[in-house]
């Protein structure tokens, strides 16, 4: 249809140029002495119009000869680019499908083809840390490296992580050092850095990391709680010699990382140890008033640091034992609680109960130290047997799960 819409017009414009032509009976005259030419008014347009058109023709045709040279050199370095762009996108399939060997030959290949890319580069490195060839690595990252600032920070990091992964942690903290220096703090350059502050026993910079990552949705409330626990527990086992740094560190700990009870549970000694173990009760009450747990009431006695905190540690686990009147571990807290108050009679009570009701290793020993003290040697004995016999069987059992 648009085709004979077209032809239409065409024929029309034809027969309306043919009308005005036949209606014009115009005519030039040329001079140039000794010759004179005189043209039709419509052959001089038709000449001037086939001449201009032939001039642009010819033109067009010259100019394109002389752009010839440079087009072929443009196609050229498009296909270039396309096989470098192929290689280089084949190298990274065959990094992820860990087909190694290919994807070190690939990214070779975009790298030679490609005008040195860095990323090329930077995949031939990783593929050769995976083929543990150690020179071909080093050699790629060298060639990453020749291209300045371009790439530099994803070098470093693909150095960084490698490290990492070759346990090579000083040589990985060299590196996030000198990402940080630049002003990179993105997300994955601070998990590096709580895998390498964890390695190298670096903990408050494992919670300050771990805070971070936290804060920035990166990790969730429960991935972040082993790790912290880990930040907390070894740094106040570093302070355990100095009881004012101890104390400080653990009121700097915030009221959201206290509700951890496996921190609660392994700090507690370490705060008893050097007479601050009053620091944690409130924190330790709380928490088994909204949720009972045996493991951390076992540990509430290491609350009571004077003779005052006794008594009101007392009175405090003697108000949870009607509800937990058979659970082990308050029991053995009640018996060290009247073991320190020098309530022997209440310590036998409670402790023999708690053996009954869940014995342990800690709990035989309590008790058998206190019928020593109380000249009942046949029974302490009975009592060191039985805390025997457990730890006996606890390596029977451990020396079973090894592997033949």
């Amino acid at each position: 249809m648009r085709t004979l819409i077209w032809l239409i017009g065409i024929f029309a414009l034809a027969v309306g140029v043919a009308m005005v032509a036949g209606l014009n009976d115009g005519y030039v005259l040329l001079v140039a002495p000794p010759w004179r030419v005189q043209l039709s008014l419509n052959l001089l347009v038709v000449i001037v119009v086939v001449g201009f058109a032939l001039a642009y023709a010819l033109i067009r045709i010259i100019s394109r000869t002389l752009q010839l040279p440079g087009r072929v050199a443009q196609w050229r370095e498009r296909r270039r680019r396309a096989r470098a762009g192929r290689a280089l996108n084949d190298s990274i399939n065959a990094l992820f499908e860990g087909r190694f060997s290919q994807s070190l030959k690939s990214a070779s290949r975009a790298y030679e083809t490609g005008e040195g890319s860095s990323m090329a580069a930077l995949i031939a490195a990783r593929a050769a840390h995976a083929l543990q060839d150690e020179p071909r690595y080093r050699e790629w990252l060298g060639h990453a490296a020749e291209h300045g600032a371009q790439g530099e920070v994803a070098r470093l990091m693909t150095e960084a992580e490698l490290a990492i992964e070759a346990r090579r942690f000083d040589e990985a903290a060299a590196k996030l050092a000198t990402l940080r220096a630049g002003g990179n703090r993105h997300i994955a350059m601070l998990r590096l850095e709580a895998q390498v502050a964890s390695a190298l026993g670096r903990w408050e910079e494992l919670v300050q990391t771990v805070r971070q990552l936290r804060k920035h949705k990166a990790l969730t409330d429960e991935q972040a709680a082993p790790m912290l626990r880990r930040g907390h527990v070894e740094r106040m086992r570093e302070l355990a010699g100095d009881g004012d740094a101890l104390a400080a560190y653990w009121k700097d700990i915030p009221s959201v990382e206290l509700q951890d009870r496996g921190l609660i549970e392994r700090v507690l000694p370490l705060l008893a140890a050097v007479g601050r173990g009053e620091l944690a009760r409130k924190q330790v009450e709380r928490l088994l008033d909204e949720r009972w747990d045996s493991g951390l009431a076992r540990q509430y006695a290491y609350c009571a640091a004077t003779e005052g905190d006794v008594r009101a540690c007392l009175q405090k686990a003697e108000s949870w034992l009607p509800q937990q009147s058979r659970d082990a571990g308050l029991l053995y807290a009640l018996g060290q609680l009247c073991l320190n108050a020098q309530l022997w009679g209440k310590a036998q009570s409670y402790l023999e109960a708690s053996v009954q009701h869940g014995a342990t290793v800690d709990a035989h020993l309590a008790l058998a130290h206190l019928l020593e003290k109380l000249e009942r040697t046949d029974a302490a004995q009975g009592q060191y047997r039985a805390a025997a016999e457990m730890v006996a069987g606890k390596q029977k059992t451990a020396v079973a799960l090894l592997p033949a």
